[in-house]
């Protein structure tokens, strides 16, 4: 890959799983509240295997990187969380099958086809109280701030920020939704009113990306 290609990238990556490692206890916590609450703990054991073997990871262009690192998702994250989180990698890799660079279009792909995969395999979508609901706002707040063209273009750094301010609302948001798919479905109405374990972990981890960002040099 690219130097460019490989540096963000490999930031991003490494900064979800270490994100998800370091707060298991407070996704587990949240999980709990209409869940199994194994979320964080199953988040946190399979990205401990990506921080452990991550210099092992092939990284000839970004779609094999991806690809790897969904590979080790879906094999070592336990629950229902594995097979979503890992399909969400393994699209996002095919989104850039064809590429050796990255920019914002790129990353706008990857999120989109992320976000499908996860629609696909967990039968569900906008509306459903699950991580999408932060993944799908998240991720039509960056691509309308791609494209305007008023006024200069904003840096990586200012356009991680508007991420997570998006993810973090939307996240939010799900407080007052009734979940209708996974065990929290199970619930019924008792879910309105606490957020979404899925949609907050996609915020805390835009947040991480952000407040990481800005001291990149």
């Amino acid at each position: 890959m690219p130097s460019t290609a490989v540096t963000d990238l490999e930031f991003v990556v490494k900064t979800i799983a270490q994100t998800a490692v370091d707060n298991e206890r407070e996704f587990c916590e949240l999980d709990a509240v209409v869940g199994d609450g194994d979320f964080g703990y199953s988040l946190a054991r399979g990205f401990e295997v990506v921080l452990a073997e991550w210099d092992s990871f092939d990284r000839s262009s970004p779609a094999a990187f991806l690809k790897k690192i969904a590979l080790v998702i879906s094999k070592k994250v336990g629950g229902t969380s594995g097979p979503l989180w890992g399909t969400a990698f393994l699209r996002a890799s095919g989104a850039v099958s064809d590429t050796a660079g990255l920019g914002g279009e790129e990353a706008i792909s990857m999120l989109r086809s992320a976000a499908e995969g996860i629609k696909t395999r967990g039968k569900s979508d906008l509306g459903d109280k699950t991580l999408l609901d932060a993944l799908i706002p998240m991720t039509d707040a960056l691509e309308e701030n791609l494209l305007t063209t008023a006024g200069p273009a904003k840096s990586p750094a200012q356009l991680a920020k508007i991420a997570a301010l998006a993810a973090r609302a939307a996240a939010d948001a799900t407080s007052g939704m009734q979940a209708r798919r996974g065990r929290p479905s199970y619930t019924g109405e008792r879910s309105i009113g606490s957020p979404d374990a899925g949609a907050v972990a996609v915020a805390v981890i835009a947040e991480r990306i952000a407040d990481e960002w800005k001291l990149r040099v």
